[in-house]
């Protein structure tokens, strides 16, 4: 964070210094967990259900904190009083990224794919210069402004990920770090059962345009008709990527490799240049060419950026992570989280890399998804067997849609199979696994990643492959 006085703090928050010398500055790292707090930093209270962060003021200060930002006093503590924490936090981040006129705010949101887009971008931007991004999923209205706050007079580029689990919650983050890039992947299902239906998914999500200034831009999926209309509702110019003929960057000529690794052409207005993408699935094409438009839109050359796009790797785990066992087996770890777009993604990512082996898919509940819960289940087992998986292994109860889906279809070859718990799954796949199977582990947060790890430790266990072997696709 840049430097600033308690006095100047107090001010962007509208709060009140309590046993503070307002002259004091903050040239540390604002933190909300104490075992974090460094010499010169702020140190943010929360009062949580079960943990109260005023409770850790003292050790915080000890640690080196020049101060807490709380909401009751804490004897003996420079504080900084305010009413609501977190959104004292937002109002800092906004004084924060206000006072760096040098920094290019890039926000991007969509129903799936915004963490991968989102360090695919963040890669891209590091090239051209200093950047920050948020790790992993951190994209609410927490993790938005302690992103912010990390940006410092050397930053060129902060690249924000957008959640949102309502109408009006992607325009508050906005008004936390203003976007001049704003990046919108797509509308689907996913939290259908908070939005209530897919047109308010898109209302929500085309909040990020609407936040641009008139000299920013928008960055839109060609391919989603309901992202493709956002053009009109921003003021700011609008570039399109996708593989639609109208798309401004786009991809054409595209091929898979046998390891599901796209090559395409890529077609700007500048010209075309061939990209070889070491990122396994289809759905990588276009989250490249979001990130292709973006590094356009900085000044990165054509001929460098496809070159970048080649050099892209995974940076947060579980999502499309491929590792390969030396007793044969491939592995698709893409565990981290799950909705019916991105179950469909995965599994088309499991075709295309077993094509021509056995192919296995362990899919679990999947959130969040209300009235349409049970449609949304049923058409991934559909999809599954449609696409010819040769063996579904259905994790829990409230899966069970998926399974009735699958065994719906007559003359799909497979078979399916409905289990009580991850444990059950890796004790099936323990007796039947052979040489060049061909794994999807997928699902919500419900510890199907378990049974990822347990494949990965069997074989680093009987010395067939190297725990180092995981983390992304060379």
């Amino acid at each position: 964070m840049i430097a600033l006085s308690l006095a100047e703090i107090a001010s962007a928050v509208d709060g009140r210094l309590l046993a503070a010398d307002p002259a004091t500055q903050v040239t540390g790292s604002v933190e909300f967990d104490s075992r974090k707090v460094t010499p010169g930093g702020l140190f943010v209270a929360f009062d949580g259900e079960k943990v109260d962060g005023h409770d850790y003021a003292a050790g915080s200060v000890e640690a080196g904190a020049v101060a807490v930002l709380g909401t009751r006093e804490v004897p003996g503590v420079p504080m900084i009083l305010v009413a609501d924490a977190l959104t004292a936090m937002g109002r800092l981040a906004r004084a924060v990224v206000d006072r760096l006129p040098e920094l290019t705010v890039i926000g991007l949101t969509g129903s799936s794919g915004k963490t991968t887009t989102k360090d695919l971008i963040a890669q891209l931007t590091a090239r051209l210069g200093e950047t920050v991004a948020p790790p992993g999923s951190f994209n609410n209205e927490l993790g938005h402004p302690y992103t912010a706050l990390q940006a410092g007079p050397s930053t060129r580029y902060l690249v924000l990920e957008k959640g949102a689990r309502g109408i009006g919650h992607v325009r508050y983050l906005c008004e936390v770090a203003p976007p001049r890039i704003s990046v919108v992947l797509n509308v689907g299902v996913s939290h259908i059962g908070e939005f209530g239906s897919q047109d308010n998914i898109a209302l929500a999500k085309g909040e990020l345009v609407e936040a641009l200034p008139a000299d920013g831009l928008a960055v839109l999926n060609a391919d989603d008709p309901r992202v493709d209309a956002m053009a009109t509702r921003t003021v700011a110019r609008v570039i399109r990527y996708g593989e639609a003929a109208h798309a401004d960057v786009r991809a054409e000529d595209v091929t898979l490799d046998e390891r599901g690794r796209a090559a395409y052409t890529l077609v700007t207005p500048e010209g075309s240049a061939p990209v070889r993408l070491g990122l396994t699935g289809r759905h990588q094409v276009g989250n490249t060419l979001a990130a292709a438009a973006v590094a356009r839109e900085l000044g990165m050359p054509l001929a460098e950026t496809a070159i970048a796009l080649g050099a892209l790797g995974l940076v947060s785990t579980r999502r499309m992570d491929v590792f390969e066992r030396t007793d044969g087996v491939t592995v698709i770890d893409d565990s981290y989280n799950a909705n019916p777009a991105s179950m469909a993604v995965a599994l088309r990512a499991l075709a295309g890399v077993g094509a021509g082996r056995r192919t296995v898919a362990v899919l679990g509940y999947m959130a969040e998804l209300g009235d349409f819960e049970a449609q949304g289940h049923a058409e991934v087992g559909l999809l599954a067997a449609e696409l010819g998986v040769d063996r579904l292994l259905v994790v829990g109860e409230a899966a069970t849609p998926i399974h009735s889906g699958a065994t719906s279809v007559g003359d799909w070859g497979g078979e399916s199979v409905l289990l009580t718990d991850q444990a059950a799954a890796v004790q099936v796949l323990r007796s039947e696994l052979r040489p060049g199977d061909v794994v999807l582990v997928k699902g919500s947060r419900y510890r199907t990643w378990e049974v990822a790890d347990a494949l990965r430790a069997d074989a680093v266990a009987d010395g067939s492959a190297d725990p180092a072997a995981g983390g992304g696709v060379a």
